[in-house]
Order: C-alpha cells, then sequence, then structure tokens
C-alpha cells in the first residue's frame, strides 16, 4: 500500500518544493536586489545568449571563448615588457586578461562589453589569458 501525499505537498514531486516563479515574484526580487546583482544576473544573461562559456566554468588550458565587461585595466609590466592588465566578470567569476607588449589598446577601457578567446591557465588561483583575440561589443548595447 503506497501513501498518498497531502494536497499541497510537492515532496513527491520532480524538484522537491521549487515553486514556479510568477512575475510578481521576479519584479520584488529585482526591487530588493543590489544594483551589483542585477547587473551580475543581465552578464549571466548575456553569456548564455552570446553561447560563451561562463568563466566559472573554464578550467585551466582549455581553449574558450567569454564575454563581460571589463572592470578594471591598468598597465602594468612582466618581466621589463609592457603588459596591459584587464579583469573581465561576466556574473560569475573575473578573468584577467594580459596584453603582453602592450600598453594600451583603443577601445579597452573599464565599462566595456568584449568577448574574448584564448587559453586559459591558472595564475596564483586565477584565471589568466594572455594575449586573447578580442571583439568590442558596441556601445549601444550596454
Amino acid at each position: 500500500m503506497s501513501a498518498v501525499p497531502p494536497p499541497g505537498d510537492d515532496s513527491g514531486k520532480a524538484g522537491g518544493t521549487e515553486k514556479p516563479v510568477g512575475r510578481f515574484r521576479r519584479m520584488l526580487d529585482r526591487l530588493s536586489s543590489s544594483q551589483q546583482d542585477l547587473e551580475s544576473e543581465e552578464l549571466r544573461e548575456d553569456t548564455q545568449a552570446s553561447g560563451c562559456t561562463r568563466i566559472a566554468e573554464c578550467g585551466d588550458r582549455q581553449i574558450v571563448r567569454v564575454t563581460g565587461t571589463l572592470r578594471t585595466v591598468t598597465l602594468r609590466p612582466r618581466a621589463g615588457v609592457p603588459a596591459l592588465e584587464a579583469e573581465l566578470f561576466d556574473g560569475t567569476a573575473p578573468l584577467d586578461v594580459v596584453w603582453l607588449g602592450r600598453r594600451s589598446i583603443v577601445g579597452i577601457e573599464p565599462g566595456r562589453r568584449l568577448i574574448v578567446s584564448g587559453r586559459i591557465s591558472m595564475s596564483q588561483g586565477r584565471r589568466v589569458l594572455f594575449n586573447p583575440t578580442y571583439e568590442l561589443r558596441p556601445l549601444g548595447q550596454e
């Protein structure tokens, strides 16, 4: 003899106690979220829509194509050679992007969205992408 769950009990269903999220609930969540949370969510959706890999899912020595927004851009010499370093964020994790031998690149500035491709490496526990190919996203989409 099998036990029948009482009405309204979702424990027997796949997914457990998760309830569908309605339009009103989403609106309340957006109103109570911080600006940073909203930007992260928007970046995650953009990553999904562009067909790129999420940075948090990238592994060491993996060839990837990722998208996000540049948080910082700095000139930091490495072994006596100029290097332009930028932190790319896609809403899941940061990625250090480094162009060796460059002091500046037109269009590479904080707040700019771009898509970068190359081989990820790990350095001091952080993901790094050296000399990637990149595509600047149009300014009107930001």
